[in-house]
């Protein structure tokens, strides 16, 4: 996967995407990971991208020409048709596991950082295919939720991670939250890792850990309940939740 970040900012992504899986996943040719900076694309002198907003107002916005020309010098100097021009954007839809999912079947995003009071609304309008918000708060710009964006989806992608299956076992890959996971050594300081998982018997920890999961959503996030299909084992398991809770 190709990604794009238009931002004044390009020395923030240096640290976060030179580590861990991400830097293997960059050094294994999986993710490229580039950032173009709209400073490049103005045409004074002074390099300005930002000037006060039409009917006056506090701060300052960012104007519409260097993200057009950006995202036009990027679409123009890669062949790729299956791509998704996404705006960070407190107004966006707020991001979940479904999502970047989704984002993972692209083979170009070009993630859009705002700063500032934001930017010239035509650049939502008429350049980007969405917005997106990471959660229902304002930060400084869109660096840090087009990085959240970048790690999520990263892992979402072929060979990225260590497992083929690692991810499908996170919190939200299937609606519900992960069960608990345990590992050596088998006792602490008098807390002990649960005894069916030492039982060998994979059936039995199949189904506890499922249970697991569902007392989690159901305890942390019971709003995912409401929109997961339960069949009949779920059903079952979470019958006895609620019995063992009474």
């Amino acid at each position: 996967m190709q990604i794009e970040i238009v931002t004044l900012f390009p020395e923030m992504f240096e640290g976060p995407f030179g580590h861990s899986i991400i830097k293997r996943a960059r050094g294994n040719n999986l993710l490229n990971i580039n950032t173009v900076n709209p400073r490049d694309f103005t045409y004074d002198k002074h390099r300005i991208v930002d000037d006060t907003p039409f009917g006056g107002g506090a701060g300052m916005v960012m104007k519409p020409e260097p993200f057009f020309r950006a995202v036009d010098h990027i679409t123009t100097s890669s062949v790729c048709e299956n791509r998704r021009v996404i705006l960070m954007c407190p107004g966006g839809a707020r991001l979940d596991q479904k999502k970047c999912q989704e984002l993972a079947t692209y083979d170009q995003l070009i993630l859009i950082c705002g700063h500032y009071e934001g930017i010239d609304a035509r650049v939502s309008q008429f350049l980007v295919d969405e917005a997106i918000s990471i959660g229902d708060y304002v930060l400084t710009g869109g660096e840090l939720p087009a990085m959240v964006i970048v790690d999520a989806v990263a892992r979402m992608l072929p060979g990225v991670l260590g497992s083929h299956d690692s991810a499908k076992h996170d919190s939200f890959y299937n609606g519900l939250l992960e069960y608990p996971q345990y590992t050596r050594p088998r006792e602490y300081e008098g807390y002990e890792v649960p005894e069916i998982l030492l039982s060998g018997d994979h059936a039995k920890i199949e189904r506890w850990r499922r249970k697991q999961s569902l007392k989690n959503t159901l305890e942390r996030r019971p709003d995912l309940l409401e929109k997961f299909q339960l069949g009949a084992e779920d059903q079952k398991l979470l019958a006895e939740i609620l019995a063992e809770r009474a």
